[in-house]
């Protein structure tokens, strides 16, 4: 039940989407001058050492990151996505990947007049004993907890600053979290409507897989944005995954816009045949928010 580690799959396509779609709305977060909390219910390690065991066993990174580390030609967004992942290295040589809890903290605000914090939750014990490293001298800007993020979330919401950004992550390897996610952001919406919320999801040929979009869809968000991108085609048989998408509540009012630009690049350079692609779809009621 908590074998899942990340460091398997640190830097893939999945991580590149993941990645991209959470600055740009952490982004838009520091837009406005009011401090705001985030809460990541599966938040893994915080950094992955790309020449270890884990990584080198399945080389995803190399797929993933590996082919954006040289490109010159990124669209802007992309291009300030493998700076901050540059600059978290500390050198020009691709080593290191950080995780979604690196990122965040490197985007989010920490000063004297705007202090962002974060909650981060991990089950897995060496994960989280990582983590817990990771953010050892962060203060009270972090807090960092050996819990099921699904609970935590009720707790945490709604935040005292009515500003808040929810990353859900689950490993997906037990069936029962499509239906927890699902019933995660219905409860989240309840409590706190204004929320921007942002889960990552596989694509895989399984019928929870499919089903989970449609759920999402239907919890009762008056505004969403789905975004998918595959790097082959589906596999008939088996379970590999083909691609992954981003599910985001109350999204910015500009992140369909740079995800159309940045998602054709992204298919056509990560993509392994014929099957690579991409989609944005979204739905908004009533009148657009900033």
């Amino acid at each position: 039940m908590l074998s899942y580690r990340h460091a398997y799959h640190a830097g893939n396509h999945a991580d590149v989407l993941k990645h991209l779609v959470l600055k740009l709305c952490i982004e838009h977060m520091n837009s406005k001058d009011k401090p705001y909390i985030l809460v990541d219910t599966h938040a893994g390690a915080g950094f992955y050492a790309l020449d270890d065991e884990h990584a080198k066993r399945t080389g995803e990174y190399v797929q993933g990151i590996g082919r954006l580390w040289e490109r010159k030609d990124l669209p802007p967004p992309l291009a300030e996505y493998v700076a901050l992942v540059r600059a978290l290295n500390g050198s020009a040589t691709l080593r290191r990947y950080p995780g979604s809890p690196r990122i965040a903290a490197n985007l989010m605000r920490d000063d004297a007049q705007i202090r962002d914090t974060m909650r981060l939750c991990e089950l897995h014990s060496t994960d989280f004993a990582l983590l817990r490293r990771q953010f050892k001298d962060a203060g009270r800007r972090v807090t960092v907890e050996q819990a099921d993020g699904f609970e935590v979330l009720k707790a945490a919401l709604p935040p005292p600053s009515r500003r808040g950004l929810v990353l859900i992550d689950p490993s997906y390897e037990i069936k029962s979290d499509y239906m927890k996610v699902a019933a995660a952001i219905k409860d989240a919406l309840k409590r706190f409507a204004t929320g921007t919320y942002l889960v990552w999801h596989p694509m895989l040929p399984t019928i929870e897989v499919n089903q989970l979009p449609d759920r999402l869809k239907k919890a009762g968000a008056s505004h969403w944005l789905h975004a998918t991108l595959t790097v082959r085609a589906s596999a008939t048989k088996g379970r590999g995954m083909h691609g992954s998408g981003m599910f985001v509540v109350n999204p910015p009012w500009t992140l369909a816009a740079t995800l159309e630009d940045c998602l054709p690049f992204l298919a056509a350079t990560l993509g392994l045949d014929e099957g690579a692609g991409w989609s944005v779809d979204q739905f908004e009621q009533g009148p657009k928010k900033d």
